[in-house]
């Protein structure tokens, strides 16, 4: 499906629309629409209704679990246990709905008709909403001494640009509104987020792949959970791109090269994220699929110029070959542990086929080039035979390179032993595909490996003979190669943080002084570019006798606000004061003491060990009993209690008792420890 608003998607005429932006009760920001109801926002609804289903069947399983561990009762326990068999057959079936979610790749793609093998896009990961008006309006009134109220319709405008990119439209313009709220979060860290303390803003997001909840008090899950979402909208675009186009094809390249740009770039600058579809492991195969889909359609724009000849075929064979290369590189890291527990089957699936399918392509080709071709008189054979000698890494029967290709005999007998391995691997596809049930849904899928193979088949045919079976020859490996290697498109920088007035820095109070120039001596010169700062104060001047310090900041100048004002705009402003003087306003910095560790509360639900998890405290079990500590037993109402003891940085279900924990994984906490006590719910 595509982006078409539906008709009970669209806005009204009749809906009276504001300067501001809002339509009726909605807001709508470029971009972002929440009514267009297409197959994409119903399987992200999907996927969110699925996540809040887990979320509720592994508090019942976390408390069943308690429940077990605290009773001694036979009875009690026989139905506690009845209880857990249910809820982890509930867990099951939720997990493999929202893999068939993943699987969805029918959805992503372009509904025109269009011979083209279907490509993997990402499911865009889910959140809750967040109401920064409390913590951010107290935040504004004890750090920086401003009314709160002053900010309201900012703070709406941020709370609307969030709520906006839950719901991206898959265009330009939605890249670019999740790129703008990641340029807002720099700015909101360094403003609000101070290494000293935490002001209660809790971030939750769903893992794409497991449903699993995280929830932590740092930006930078927010920031990191941003980023994948932009990466899995480059990818949406490119499913959605006209590839029977060459427009359509050089979209696709250009934003699935980006995709695996931001990808790349979020595994390198957000290291140790909590969630399980951010882990490092799963970035590098996420990006490493992105590029191989995105060099499988450099080969559909070569295939589509292509031209009978012996040189061009030498050529598509190397570019079928290099595709068949990275979709093997992929398929291998998407096998092994702990990724193939938690990568849908369709997608290894996919790269398996795609790697055989490419590969057989890539034998035809030279068959076809072999057979079909000779080398006439007019032909330049030097650029033949530099060609052909780059084919293999060594020639057949060692023979020369150009000795082959002007006998006849030996070009046909090369080709045959390469049509057959052509054959073989297209079976093997076909076999590959049979064995996943979503992927035998895929209908264009089996139809393009179907005909190919036939083409194959129907060209042994023609060159069949009985010798074949006395005379076999084994068709040497392809070296693959491309012209055109697709490559990361690394995302730009944004904008950079405040260095003065953030969250980081300390001042004291705003101090009201008044300023009297002696001859039109202000007793201090100002240095900096925003804001300005005093230097070179005299201690014998007025301004000094007031209770000006050397190195204070200058916030306003009477009723002006001068925070953001360089030097020449805050000389301006004191250039006309006369001898009667002008109120302002300073600021003195306080040196920050040793920053205590972030808080940062990770809720895993007690899922198998993902790498959410690895951030879990020690068992306890291996402690002697004089060490070990018990946890205070939680109420009904705050089961996401986190104990202040545990070296954990991460919101758990509910334990009657630390000691009998019984987690089978020993790995040291991946977060800092946190050392105040803090509620998820």
């Amino acid at each position: 499906m595509t982006d078409t608003i539906l008709p009970n998607g669209q806005i009204p005429d009749t809906v009276p629309r504001k300067e501001n932006g809002r339509a009726g009760n909605g807001y709508f920001k470029k971009g972002c629409n929440p009514l267009c109801q297409t197959g994409r926002s119903k399987l992200q609804s999907q996927r969110a209704h699925l996540n809040q289903q887990i979320i509720k069947q592994m508090r019942l399983r976390a408390g069943a679990e308690n429940l077990l561990k605290a009773s001694s009762n036979n009875k009690v326990r026989e139905s506690v246990l009845l209880e857990l068999s249910y809820v982890n057959a509930n867990l099951q079936l939720l997990m493999e709905q929202l893999e068939g979610l993943n699987s969805s790749v029918e959805v992503y793609q372009n509904t025109q008709e269009s011979i083209c093998i279907p490509l993997i896009a990402l499911g865009m990961k889910e959140t809750k909403d967040i109401d920064f008006s409390v913590p951010f309006k107290d935040f504004l009134l004890e750090h920086y001494s401003e009314d709160g109220n002053d900010f309201q319709e900012e703070i709406a405008d941020l709370m609307d640009q969030r709520q906006a990119c839950r719901t991206p439209s898959r265009s330009v313009e939605g890249v670019e509104l999740l790129a703008s709220y990641f340029s807002q979060l720099a700015l909101l860290e360094n403003r609000f987020f101070s290494p000293n303390r935490q002001i209660g803003l809790f971030f939750t997001w769903y893992d794409t792949f497991t449903g699993v909840p995280v929830c932590q008090q740092n930006i930078s899950l927010e920031r990191a959970s941003v980023l994948f979402n932009m990466a899995a909208l480059y990818s949406q675009i490119a499913t959605r791109s006209q590839r029977h186009t060459a427009h359509g094809l050089q979209e696709a390249i250009n934003t699935l090269q980006s995709a695996a740009g931001v990808l790349h770039h979020l595994k390198e600058t957000f290291t140790h994220t909590p969630s399980y579809d951010m882990s490092p492991a799963m970035l590098s195969m996420l990006s490493r699929m992105m590029l191989a889909q995105a060099q499988e359609c450099v080969f559909e724009r070569t295939v589509a110029s292509i031209r009978n000849l012996f040189l061009s075929l030498l050529k598509m064979a190397q570019e079928a070959a290099k595709v068949s290369e990275m979709y093997d590189a992929v398929h291998q890291s998407m096998i092994q542990s702990p990724i193939k527990d938690n990568v849908p089957l369709f997608w290894s699936t996919m790269a398996q086929v795609k790697t055989s399918h490419y590969r057989s392509l890539a034998h035809y080709f030279i068959a076809t080039a072999l057979i079909d071709h000779q080398v006439s008189p007019g032909d330049d054979e030097d650029q033949h035979e530099k060609a052909f000698s780059q084919l293999y890494d060594a020639m057949p029967d060692a023979r020369a390179p150009l000795d082959i290709l002007r006998s006849t005999p030996d070009r046909q007998r090369i080709g045959k032993a390469h049509l057959r391995r052509a054959i073989l691997d297209h079976e093997e596809a076909l076999r590959v595909c049979s064995l996943c049930r979503e992927l035998k849904r895929v209908d264009i899928l089996r139809e393009i490996l179907a005909a190919t193979h036939k083409r194959s088949l129907a060209k042994f045919a023609l060159y069949e003979e009985e010798d074949d079976f006395t005379d076999y020859m084994e068709a040497p490996d392809i070296n693959s190669k491309s012209e055109h290697r697709a490559e990361m498109e690394v995302p730009g920088s944004t904008k950079g943080p405040l260095s003065v007035f953030s969250a980081k820095q300390r001042w004291t109070a705003p101090r009201t002084l008044r300023l009297r120039p002696e001859d039109r001596d202000l007793g201090f010169t100002l240095k900096g570019d925003a804001p300005s700062q005093i230097q070179s104060l005299d201690p014998l001047c007025p301004a000094a006798m007031a209770g000006l310090r050397e190195g204070d900041y200058l916030v306003a100048v009477g009723d002006v606000d001068c925070k953001w004002m360089g030097v020449s705009q805050v000389m301006r402003l004191l250039r006309d004061v006369d001898e009667s003087g002008v109120d302002i306003q300073v600021v003195s910095p306080i040196e920050s003491t040793s920053p205590l560790p972030p808080k940062s509360a990770t809720y895993c639900g007690g899922l198998p060990k993902t790498y959410s998890m690895i951030c879990l405290a020690m068992d306890d079990e291996e402690k002697p009993r004089s060490a070990r500590r018990v946890a205070k037993k939680p109420s009904l109402l705050s089961w996401g209690l986190k104990n202040k003891y545990k070296s954990s940085s991460t919101l758990s279900l509910p334990t009657t008792d630390s000691s009998c924990s019984t987690l089978p994984w020993h790995k040291p906490p991946a977060f800092p420890s946190s050392y105040n006590d803090s509620s998820l719910y």
